[in-house]
């Protein structure tokens, strides 16, 4: 004879009513999602988010900001494709928006007085993407250890005499890859090769992760020099201001190849159904109000031109960059790569 089964009728209610509520609570998230502006971004939150919360409070706009490594976040568009939630793409590197482009992840943004806003050579032949704010690959180092006639270019610091004295990011770092691709560009894989092995050399252990912690390093006088982002400088300053240390330009002799530059930067999706409020953040974050955050807050060099820098940074027109376009980042970073493990960079 079987036995009867006896259903435990509150416990299926109850079921049946969380099932609904969960069901409920997503249709509502997505409904309040549609009004939301997403942003992807590779920049670090501390930099970016005091511009978003200025934009929204100015706007009116809503924003979701998600935060991860600038090529995560591309891998991350490709899987979702047309699912992708996302609206902005902002990254730390014109050579990763410049691969976002190449991979049809950006649309052509349409900015009124966006060729007087922001110089072409910061922007996407396309203007698929938009440069927001400059940085240069600078020398920092130790006031005490060193004077800034010893090193004029930035190739000196493989020389044989810097063994044990210099600390470099590590291979990883999208800098330290941008500083070779530029290299190469312009000095072609030989000298590069050599001054890779000369850098390995030299730095033996003091190979880092994160530029703050090479600005520390020389501040401590742990080494007497190494390589950096300007801003880091002086972002340690602001909380040191009697430390040793100062930024070196290089390569600013006559037919000197100039300091390597990259720029961090925006585009809109190719997927964005808010396309509205995507170029609305677009305009704000070229605008004058914007680019002063990016100036003030992160000490980076705006790229509108009639937004003046930070005082303590010297003018961007004032020193020779590298003449290497930023859309080229991409095209040079694969074999740059593969000169960098060539050499054994860790």
């Amino acid at each position: 004879m079987k036995q009867r089964i006896r259903r435990n009728r509150p416990a299926i209610l109850l079921r049946h009513v969380l099932l609904f509520l969960v069901a409920a609570l997503a249709f509502l998230s997505w409904v309040f999602a549609g009004d939301t502006l997403v942003v992807y971004s590779g920049r670090a939150e501390r930099l970016i988010q005091p511009v978003l919360d200025a934009f929204q409070a100015e706007s009116g706009i809503n924003v979701q900001m998600l935060t991860a490594d600038s090529t995560a976040l591309i891998n991350r568009l490709q899987m979702e494709g047309a699912r992708t939630p996302a609206d902005v793409l902002i990254t730390n590197d014109a050579g990763t928006l410049e691969r976002a482009r190449e991979l049809q992840l950006l649309q052509t943004t349409t900015i009124p007085d966006l060729a007087t806003t922001i110089p072409s050579r910061f922007r996407a032949p396309d203007n698929s993407w938009i440069g927001l704010s400059g940085r240069i690959w600078v020398i920092v180092y130790n006031t005490t250890m060193v004077r800034p006639g010893d090193i004029s270019s930035i190739l000196d610091l493989a020389d044989p005499q810097w063994k044990g004295k210099i600390a470099i990011p590590s291979a990883g770092s999208v800098y330290l890859q941008t500083g070779v691709s530029v290299i190469r560009a312009v000095k072609g894989d030989e000298v590069t090769t050599a001054f890779l092995r000369g850098l390995k050399d030299n730095a033996g252990s003091f190979v880092y992760g994160k530029n703050r912690q090479i600005v520390a390093a020389v501040a401590r006088g742990e080494v007497a020099a190494g390589l950096v982002n300007h801003y880091y400088i002086n972002r340690h300053l602001a909380k040191h201001p009697d430390a040793p240390i100062a930024p070196l330009l290089t390569d600013q002799e006559d037919q000197g190849m100039g300091v390597v530059l990259n720029a961090a930067g925006v585009g809109i999706t190719a997927q964005t159904k808010r396309l509205a409020p995507a170029q609305a953040l677009v305009r704000f974050l070229i605008s004058p109000k914007g680019q002063r955050m990016f100036a003030n807050v992160n000490k980076e060099y705006p790229l509108n031109p009639h937004v003046t820098a930070a005082p303590e940074l010297l003018p961007l027109q004032s020193f020779q960059v590298a003449l290497v376009p930023l859309s080229r980042l991409a095209q040079l970073r694969n074999p740059t790569m593969t000169v960098i493990e060539d050499v054994g960079l860790r």
